[in-house]
């Protein structure tokens, strides 16, 4: 029996296809991970008897779920490979849309200004955000992993423990998450105006799918890695 004062975060890694349903139903399940399912539901403003049964009837086969005993190094592969690489390939895209739209609607819509300084924001600080995890924090995890095993030794790090880059990360993603949620907001939910032009639109679609997956990739991080990379390190230790 599921029950739903658990929180959306054990949803999300324990159900199959959890994080597909509460995507479509606006359930924040990486940033907002902690709140019970009950709770979620209620800020979402929909029926919690309905996402129950959803998430009962979801077929027990699913890869995700695989991420919870893959080795760290295999997990933090395919978050640089899939969400990092798509990050730095988006954002540069969006950046050239985003502007060329503010160019030529901005006077009848003058949320494109703020829509621009918020991504200016949103793509430094989430620039800066991967280098950290790429150089720093991904590699100690993954060091972590080896000695555990016994295929390698470990220096203390300079951070003292991985909690502490951790919890730079989860602020960071926090900062993130309120950013694209703003920027959702201020647009009407990424929907085009109806003088929009075809540019419009696909800057709005663009940033819809950029926001489905930042919240998979912080999901994969907040609500998996870093837990079991935590779990590993008091271990190694």
């Amino acid at each position: 029996m599921l029950d739903a004062t658990k929180t959306v975060r054990e949803f999300a890694v324990e159900v199959p296809q959890a994080t597909r349903l509460f995507e479509k139903l606006g359930i924040d399940y990486c940033c907002g991970g902690g709140k019970s399912l009950t709770d979620a539901c209620v800020q979402a403003k929909v029926s919690v008897d309905e996402v129950m049964e959803h998430l009962a009837a979801v077929p027990s086969e699913n890869s995700e779920a695989d991420w919870n005993l893959s080795d760290l190094a295999d997990l933090v592969s395919h978050i640089v490979t899939k969400h990092h690489g798509y990050v730095r390939q988006e954002l540069p895209r969006l950046e050239a849309l985003l502007n060329k739209v503010a160019s030529k609607h901005g006077e009848r819509h003058p949320e494109l200004a703020r829509m621009q300084a918020l991504f200016a924001s949103l793509q430094s600080e989430l620039l800066s955000h991967l280098m950290k995890e790429e150089q720093v924090l991904f590699p100690y995890i993954v060091d972590c992993e080896r000695a555990q095993r016994g295929s390698g030794g470990m220096r203390p790090p300079m951070f003292g423990t991985v909690r502490n880059p951790i919890h730079m990360m989860e602020l960071e993603h926090d900062s993130a998450g309120d950013t694209i949620k703003e920027m959702r907001a201020i647009s009407n939910g990424f929907t085009a105006p109806e003088d929009g032009c075809f540019s419009f639109k696909t800057l709005y679609q663009g940033l819809t799918e950029f926001e489905a997956d930042l919240h998979q990739h912080i999901h994969l991080e907040n609500n998996i890695l870093f837990p079991r990379a935590i779990a590993l390190e008091s271990r190694t230790h």
